[in-house]
């Protein structure tokens, strides 16, 4: 079975690669992301590729695909639903909203007021939503990727902590090299269409998140997850200097639960049976990052959550049978 996982996994990121050129990392972390049954935050500036990569990703799957264009009038019935009331039957019936697909384009999810982003809230934890006092299961799978532009502050509203802590990563789309926004340009300005083959089912994903929870991970590796959560809350004892200094509130256990998780997914797409240090080291920062709130301290030393993550992970060595 990890051959298999990894071979869809191979073949999903080679078919979303000719829609988006230059992002394998970012396409692997969405890949993984779904297979571990979280959801995505892309944070980064305009054209960059954000929503290229949700349609991109929505395509190569047999599920059904919404995109949400929110903006500070968006209320949330235009995201979960309403009840109409039919003068025939003379009863209310639910029209769902684009939430009931298996994926959703969350697009520029801070442009809305934090009351529709409460909206988001059941939907993204328990899969389900309610409306008029009615609860509403959603399609399986369901996978929300949501994007934001950080640097234009003017009419958003900061994601609340509750939300951004359901995010399983918040991955960053950063500029492409000189070469590859060539080779970008050079296939996005001819007659050039990008085909994107649907590789999978939801069915096959669903499938394919039982059997991730099945991937075993030592004691130690899961100790060592554990430790590296607590160490970045500043008064759990075990923080270093720098988070004391630095850090206002870590991470909660979700952050531990997500590593985990996520390790299992990687392993899995890696051909493995197990979860391995390698798993951990590459995906504890894009699910931390968002999860550590720093002080006034970090900002005045132009310090941020990467670099702080680095340092801690440098400053804790790996478990002794990793």
């Amino acid at each position: 079975m990890p051959t298999a996982t990894s071979q869809i996994v191979s073949q999903l990121q080679r078919s979303i690669a000719r829609a988006i050129y230059g992002k394998e990392e970012a396409i692997q972390l969405a890949l993984i992301t779904l297979l571990a049954r979280g959801h995505l935050l892309i944070e980064d500036v305009p054209g960059v590729g954000k929503t290229t990569l949700a349609h991109a990703l929505a395509k190569s799957f047999h599920c059904s695909f919404q995109r949400v264009q929110f903006t500070s009038d968006l209320l949330p019935t235009d995201v979960l639903g309403v009840s109409v009331y039919n003068p025939e039957t003379r009863e209310f019936e639910f029209r769902p909203g684009p939430i009931f697909a298996n994926i959703v384009l969350a697009d520029e999810i801070n442009r809305t007021p934090p009351k529709t982003q409460a909206a988001m809230l059941e939907a993204m934890q328990e899969l389900s939503c309610t409306v008029r006092g009615n609860h509403y299961t959603l399609p399986s799978p369901f996978f929300v990727l949501a994007t934001q532009n950080p640097i234009e502050l003017e009419g958003t509203y900061p994601l609340p902590e509750a939300q951004l802590d359901r995010f399983l990563f918040n991955t960053v789309l950063d500029y492409l090299t000189a070469a590859d926004e060539l080779k970008v340009v050079d296939l996005t300005t001819t007659t050039r269409v990008a085909q994107v083959d649907a590789v999978t089912s939801a069915e096959e994903i669903l499938d394919f998140q039982q059997l991730v929870r099945m991937v075993p991970i030592g004691d130690s590796l899961a100790q060592y997850v554990v430790n590296l959560v607590r160490a970045t809350r500043h008064n759990s004892g075990t923080a270093p200097d720098f988070i004391q200094k630095y850090v206002n509130y870590g991470a909660s256990v979700r952050a531990a639960q997500f590593i985990v998780l996520s390790a299992k997914a990687r392993a899995l797409a890696h051909r493995r049976y197990h979860v391995a240090y390698e798993d951990i080291l590459a995906l504890a920062i894009p699910v931390l990052r968002h999860r550590i709130l720093l002080n006034f301290h970090a900002e005045s030393d132009r310090v941020d959550s990467d670099e702080i993550l680095k340092r801690l992970l440098q400053h804790m060595p790996p478990p002794a049978k990793a």
